[in-house]
Protein backbone atom coordinates (compact mmCIF):
# COMPACT_ATOMS: atom_id res chain seq x y z
CA UNK A 1 0.00 0.00 0.00
CA UNK A 2 3.16 2.26 1.08
CA UNK A 3 4.17 2.11 -2.69
CA UNK A 4 0.29 3.24 -4.13
CA UNK A 5 0.35 6.04 -1.72
CA UNK A 6 4.49 7.01 -2.73
CA UNK A 7 2.92 6.71 -6.86
CA UNK A 8 -0.05 8.84 -5.73
CA UNK A 9 2.93 11.50 -4.29
CA UNK A 10 4.96 11.55 -7.38
CA UNK A 11 1.80 11.85 -9.52
CA UNK A 12 0.80 14.74 -7.69
CA UNK A 13 4.54 16.38 -7.43
CA UNK A 14 4.37 16.49 -11.25
CA UNK A 15 0.76 17.28 -12.02
CA UNK A 16 1.45 20.42 -9.80
CA UNK A 17 4.55 20.74 -11.33
CA UNK A 18 3.65 20.69 -14.70
CA UNK A 19 0.25 22.73 -14.11
CA UNK A 20 2.43 25.41 -12.17
CA UNK A 21 4.42 26.05 -14.80
CA UNK A 22 1.86 26.20 -17.48
CA UNK A 23 2.30 29.18 -19.51
CA UNK A 24 -1.42 29.46 -19.82
CA UNK A 25 -1.41 30.18 -15.92
CA UNK A 26 1.15 32.40 -16.07
CA UNK A 27 -0.48 34.65 -18.16
CA UNK A 28 -3.41 34.62 -16.27
CA UNK A 29 -1.70 35.21 -13.01
CA UNK A 30 0.48 38.05 -14.39
CA UNK A 31 -2.80 39.80 -15.03
CA UNK A 32 -4.33 38.96 -11.87
CA UNK A 33 -1.39 39.72 -9.52
CA UNK A 34 0.01 42.20 -11.48
CA UNK A 35 3.43 44.05 -10.28
CA UNK A 36 3.18 40.74 -7.69
CA UNK A 37 3.75 38.13 -10.24
CA UNK A 38 7.15 38.73 -10.47
CA UNK A 39 7.27 37.06 -6.68
CA UNK A 40 5.53 33.71 -8.46
CA UNK A 41 8.61 32.02 -9.17
CA UNK A 42 9.79 32.03 -6.13
CA UNK A 43 6.75 30.89 -4.64
CA UNK A 44 6.79 27.89 -7.45
CA UNK A 45 10.01 26.94 -6.30
CA UNK A 46 9.25 27.06 -2.24
CA UNK A 47 6.07 25.09 -3.16
CA UNK A 48 7.73 22.34 -5.22
CA UNK A 49 10.69 21.98 -2.61
CA UNK A 50 8.01 21.86 0.08
CA UNK A 51 6.23 18.71 -1.94
CA UNK A 52 9.46 17.62 -2.87
CA UNK A 53 10.67 17.33 0.91
CA UNK A 54 7.21 15.89 2.00
CA UNK A 55 7.60 12.71 -1.11
CA UNK A 56 11.36 12.64 0.90
CA UNK A 57 9.81 11.96 4.32
CA UNK A 58 7.17 9.61 3.26
CA UNK A 59 9.71 7.47 1.57
CA UNK A 60 12.17 7.60 4.25
CA UNK A 61 8.98 5.57 6.50
CA UNK A 62 8.40 3.18 3.80
CA UNK A 63 11.00 -0.17 5.38
CA UNK A 64 12.90 -1.20 2.40
CA UNK A 65 12.26 -4.17 0.63
CA UNK A 66 15.16 -5.10 -2.05
CA UNK A 67 14.37 -6.09 -5.59
CA UNK A 68 18.08 -7.15 -5.50
CA UNK A 69 20.91 -6.52 -2.78
CA UNK A 70 23.29 -4.39 -4.05
CA UNK A 71 26.92 -4.93 -4.42
CA UNK A 72 30.70 -5.31 -6.11
CA UNK A 73 30.08 -4.26 -9.98
CA UNK A 74 25.94 -2.62 -10.03
CA UNK A 75 26.82 -0.56 -6.71
CA UNK A 76 29.93 1.06 -7.92
CA UNK A 77 28.63 1.52 -11.35
CA UNK A 78 25.20 3.26 -9.56
CA UNK A 79 27.71 5.44 -7.42
CA UNK A 80 29.17 6.64 -10.88
CA UNK A 81 25.66 7.21 -13.05
CA UNK A 82 24.35 9.44 -10.38
CA UNK A 83 27.98 11.46 -9.77
CA UNK A 84 27.86 11.67 -13.54
CA UNK A 85 24.00 12.99 -13.58
CA UNK A 86 24.68 15.51 -11.13
CA UNK A 87 28.12 16.42 -13.00
CA UNK A 88 25.48 17.56 -16.06
CA UNK A 89 23.02 19.12 -13.84
CA UNK A 90 25.95 21.30 -12.33
CA UNK A 91 27.53 22.30 -15.59
CA UNK A 92 23.97 22.70 -17.51
CA UNK A 93 23.16 25.05 -14.41
CA UNK A 94 26.38 27.86 -15.07
CA UNK A 95 24.34 28.70 -18.47
CA UNK A 96 21.50 30.06 -16.75
CA UNK A 97 20.98 32.28 -13.34
CA UNK A 98 20.30 29.99 -10.41
CA UNK A 99 18.78 33.29 -8.61
CA UNK A 100 16.24 34.10 -11.36
CA UNK A 101 15.31 30.19 -12.03
CA UNK A 102 14.86 30.15 -8.37
CA UNK A 103 12.81 33.28 -8.29
CA UNK A 104 15.27 35.04 -5.77
CA UNK A 105 15.83 37.78 -8.22
CA UNK A 106 12.63 38.20 -10.36
CA UNK A 107 13.06 38.74 -14.04
CA UNK A 108 11.81 42.22 -15.00
CA UNK A 109 9.45 42.53 -18.22
CA UNK A 110 12.20 44.88 -19.63
CA UNK A 111 14.77 42.07 -19.53
CA UNK A 112 14.79 39.73 -22.18
CA UNK A 113 15.87 35.83 -21.89
CA UNK A 114 17.78 34.01 -24.65
CA UNK A 115 17.53 30.60 -25.85
CA UNK A 116 20.61 28.45 -24.49
CA UNK A 117 22.14 26.10 -26.90
CA UNK A 118 25.89 26.16 -25.74
CA UNK A 119 27.72 23.43 -23.10
CA UNK A 120 25.53 20.29 -22.25
CA UNK A 121 22.47 22.50 -24.44
CA UNK A 122 24.39 21.62 -27.44
CA UNK A 123 24.33 18.18 -26.76
CA UNK A 124 21.16 17.39 -25.21
CA UNK A 125 18.21 20.34 -25.11
CA UNK A 126 17.55 18.84 -21.56
CA UNK A 127 20.35 18.38 -19.34
CA UNK A 128 18.90 18.92 -16.01
CA UNK A 129 15.92 16.40 -16.94
CA UNK A 130 19.20 14.02 -18.20
CA UNK A 131 21.16 13.93 -14.87
CA UNK A 132 18.01 13.18 -12.55
CA UNK A 133 17.51 10.05 -14.87
CA UNK A 134 21.25 8.65 -14.41
CA UNK A 135 20.63 10.15 -10.77
CA UNK A 136 17.75 8.42 -10.31
CA UNK A 137 19.14 4.90 -12.14
CA UNK A 138 22.10 5.71 -9.60
CA UNK A 139 20.32 5.46 -6.84
CA UNK A 140 18.38 1.86 -7.53
CA UNK A 141 21.83 0.40 -8.70
CA UNK A 142 23.22 1.44 -4.88
CA UNK A 143 20.22 0.74 -3.29
CA UNK A 144 18.23 -2.02 -4.51
CA UNK A 145 14.80 -1.38 -3.03
CA UNK A 146 11.48 -1.50 -4.76
CA UNK A 147 11.23 2.70 -3.25
CA UNK A 148 14.04 3.58 -5.36
CA UNK A 149 12.43 1.46 -8.40
CA UNK A 150 9.20 3.07 -8.03
CA UNK A 151 11.03 6.58 -7.79
CA UNK A 152 12.62 5.77 -11.16
CA UNK A 153 9.49 4.74 -12.89
CA UNK A 154 7.78 7.76 -11.87
CA UNK A 155 10.42 9.87 -13.21
CA UNK A 156 10.41 7.96 -16.67
CA UNK A 157 6.56 8.29 -16.81
CA UNK A 158 6.60 11.71 -16.08
CA UNK A 159 9.51 12.60 -18.76
CA UNK A 160 7.62 12.86 -22.16
CA UNK A 161 4.67 14.86 -20.21
CA UNK A 162 7.16 16.97 -18.58
CA UNK A 163 9.24 17.56 -21.88
CA UNK A 164 6.44 18.29 -23.93
CA UNK A 165 4.76 20.63 -21.66
CA UNK A 166 8.09 22.83 -21.41
CA UNK A 167 8.62 22.62 -24.52
CA UNK A 168 5.46 24.18 -25.55
CA UNK A 169 6.38 27.20 -23.44
CA UNK A 170 10.10 27.28 -25.00
CA UNK A 171 7.92 27.72 -28.53
CA UNK A 172 5.58 30.06 -27.60
CA UNK A 173 8.53 32.34 -25.86
CA UNK A 174 11.10 31.53 -28.62
CA UNK A 175 9.02 30.44 -31.63
CA UNK A 176 11.18 29.24 -34.46
CA UNK A 177 14.40 29.54 -33.42
CA UNK A 178 13.27 26.66 -30.86
CA UNK A 179 11.69 24.89 -33.34
CA UNK A 180 14.86 24.94 -34.99
CA UNK A 181 16.99 23.49 -32.26
CA UNK A 182 14.26 21.13 -31.40
CA UNK A 183 14.91 19.96 -35.06
CA UNK A 184 19.00 19.22 -34.32
CA UNK A 185 19.20 18.80 -30.74
CA UNK A 186 17.60 15.34 -28.78
CA UNK A 187 15.95 15.65 -26.12
CA UNK A 188 17.53 13.48 -23.30
CA UNK A 189 20.28 10.84 -25.16
CA UNK A 190 22.59 12.89 -27.12
CA UNK A 191 23.62 11.49 -30.43
CA UNK A 192 26.88 9.71 -31.30
CA UNK A 193 28.83 10.82 -33.64
CA UNK A 194 31.25 7.98 -35.19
Amino acid sequence: MNYLYLILLWALFYALHSILAAGKLKRILKEKLGEAYKWYRLFYSVFSLFLFILLILFTLKIPPSYVYYPEGLAEYFGYMLAAFGTIIMMQSSKAWSLSKFIGLKPQEDSESEHLIVSGWYKRIRHPLYAGLVLIFIGYFLVSGTYTSLVHLGCLIIYLPMGIYFEEKNLIAQFGQKYLNYRKEVPAIIPKLKL
